[in-house]
């Protein structure tokens, strides 16, 4: 499918993901992955961050407001707390999460994994999606969201190198 795939090898897609359990058969999926050149450690906090703002084309999805670039000292997520904000205002729901791992969420339908794989010195900082319903859209939605994933990706990472 065209914009199922954006830096992520073969063998990342054929992974299990937390999402898997809650969307076996999805309609449509799509992952995403950065390497950062930074330990978990580093890249977590930021992931707990999206709680705040969607780190993506802030013009876009968050009406203008500019996504915090210093760490805020969030609590982890917990189950049943919203996922993320857009202008203020926050949207979806955190699933399941284990704290350094992953995170993941349901918003507005599709379902996502962030998942953090220590690499040593890097971390692989994964994403998954995936959609019970929506197949005939699923190309279309995959392609809008890799614009904006490898947005965010882009932007954690590049919060998580520099502090």
């Amino acid at each position: 499918m065209i914009g199922d795939r954006w830096g992520v090898t073969d063998a990342e897609t054929r992974r299990h993901y937390p999402c898997d359990d809650v969307v076996p058969r999805p309609a449509w999926q799509a992952w995403r992955g950065v390497t950062v050149d930074a330990t978990p450690d580093k890249v977590w906090p930021w992931i707990v961050q999206l709680r705040l703002a969607p780190y993506s084309y802030d013009w876009i999805d968050n009406l203008g407001r500019r996504s915090p670039r210093e760490l805020q000292g969030l609590r982890d997520p917990e189950v049943g707390d919203p996922f993320t904000a857009t202008a203020g205002r926050p949207i979806g729901t955190v699933l399941s999460v284990e704290p350094g791992v992953h995170l993941t969420a349901k918003l507005v339908g599709a379902y996502m994994s962030y998942v953090l794989r220590d690499d040593g010195e890097s971390t692989r900082l994964l994403l998954k999606l995936a959609a019970r319903n929506g197949r005939a859209l699923g190309p279309l939605i995959a392609v809008g969201d890799l614009v904006m994933a490898r947005k965010q990706l882009l932007n954690l990472k590049t919060l998580a190198e520099e502090r």
